[in-house]
């Protein structure tokens, strides 16, 4: 008789669980967008992707399986003590559920952490290094947007079978320079060219002329800039300062957004080539999401603040299929739906995290070529998903079978 007291209790607990587990937690769904809010990556997400998450929100319709969806925002200083310590707070203390966004990479691997062990979701689309699938993955990760590996292959590609076969990169020196040079060197060798060498500068550099001699120097074809934002704006305006283009040279900026061009002009920018994973003028559908993303901020969304917006979009449409907002039960759900919106056609979540969607190669304008104000592009190629991202196999995550 005291076994099967024991058996129903037992199944009495394991059920009281599971309804747990399916309700939603403090009867309010809470996404913190983390995001650089004022320094060199501030355009790219910032306060923009923000506004891309409230949007998703919006047009959700504020309320998922009958609760209230509320978004939190905070700024991480490019600085990953930071960031893991807002998580923590976040997450402890406030509620929150999902952190989404993240850029630079050296944030997003510890935020990623934290959110691993306490078994919450995190929505990448800022940050870059494909080690966020690889051996840093999280079965709460979901990585939306781009990564070094997709960007070596779409941009340093192009540029290799272009004649560029030798190279010497201009490192930003912390967790996504590291990857995008690792990569990108990768896709240079396996192609027959040589890496020449390699000159690191610290985050949100102002002075690159030191660094800039050092890649002159070498006589490489191709100048890898391993680094974005504000330190890609930075480095090609002072690359054109020295003449180094003119003299024959050709800079590759392996991680370019539509607001970088923006910034420079394409006086100074046409002709790089770049990879992205969205740009706002490719159809009616990416055209009608910049209207109201630019009714909102006076500008046109970055590829990472039209992440932001799919990613929440994704997230909340799992959520509303289970009725709950349990971390790893939600991911599951992400993985089971396709993936089309208006930046996505037949992508999926896969098994380590990676959303797997085409990526395109552009071609920066001309000056008399663009019919207006953001008219930047022009597209070179679309890169299908399964050539973009690394293969399932080769990324080393530990969770992933097989």
């Amino acid at each position: 008789m005291r076994k099967v007291l024991l058996g129903a209790a037992a199944a009495f607990a394991l059920t009281a669980g599971t309804a747990a587990a399916q309700g939603i937690s403090g009867d309010v769904v809470k996404i913190g967008v983390m995001s650089d809010m004022s320094s060199l990556y501030a355009d790219v997400g910032g306060p923009g992707s923000v506004a891309a998450a409230e949007l998703a929100v919006k047009d959700f319709g504020g309320t998922v399986a009958g609760k209230r969806i509320e978004i939190v925002q905070a700024d991480h200083q490019n600085k990953p003590d930071v960031g893991s310590s807002i998580v923590r707070q976040w997450i402890d203390s406030e509620g929150v559920d999902a952190v989404a966004d993240v850029p630079t990479s050296s944030v997003a691997l510890a935020v990623q952490q934290v959110l691993k062990d306490k078994g919450k979701v995190f929505l990448m689309s800022g940050p870059a290094s494909s080690d966020l699938t690889g051996k840093a993955c999280s079965p709460t990760g979901v990585h939306w947007t781009y990564d070094t590996y997709a960007l070596a292959h779409g941009t340093g590609s192009a540029l290799v079978k272009q004649g560029g076969d030798t190279w010497y990169f201009l490192t930003a020196d912390y967790a996504f320079g590291h990857a995008l040079e690792r990569d990108t060197g990768d896709v240079v060798k396996a192609a027959g060219g040589k890496v020449l060498g390699a000159v690191r500068h610290p985050l949100n550099t102002a002075d690159f002329s030191s660094f800039l001699l050092q890649a002159q120097a070498s006589k490489a074809k191709v100048i890898g800039l391993a680094n974005a934002g504000g330190d890609t704006i930075n480095s090609i305006k002072q690359a054109a300062e020295f003449g180094i283009v003119a003299g024959g040279q050709r800079l590759a900026g392996l991680l370019v957004f539509i607001t970088d061009v923006h910034s420079l002009g394409l006086k100074t920018a046409n002709g790089l080539v770049i990879t992205e994973a969205f740009y706002w003028d490719q159809n009616d559908e990416t055209r009608a999401f910049a209207k109201k993303f630019e009714a909102v901020m006076k500008k046109k969304p970055s590829m990472v603040q039209a992440g932001v917006y799919g990613a929440v979009m994704h997230y909340l449409k799992a959520i509303d299929a289970i009725k709950t907002d349990d971390g790893k039960a939600v991911v599951d759900q992400m993985k089971k739906m396709p993936i089309n919106d208006f930046m996505t056609k037949n992508g999926k979540v896969r098994e380590d995290g990676r959303v797997m969607r085409d990526m395109y190669l552009f071609e920066v304008k001309k000056p008399e070529e663009s019919k207006g104000p953001w008219d930047y592009y022009k597209q070179l190629a679309v890169i299908p998903a399964e050539e973009a991202f690394r293969p399932l196999k080769e990324g080393g995550c530990p969770f992933v079978k097989g």
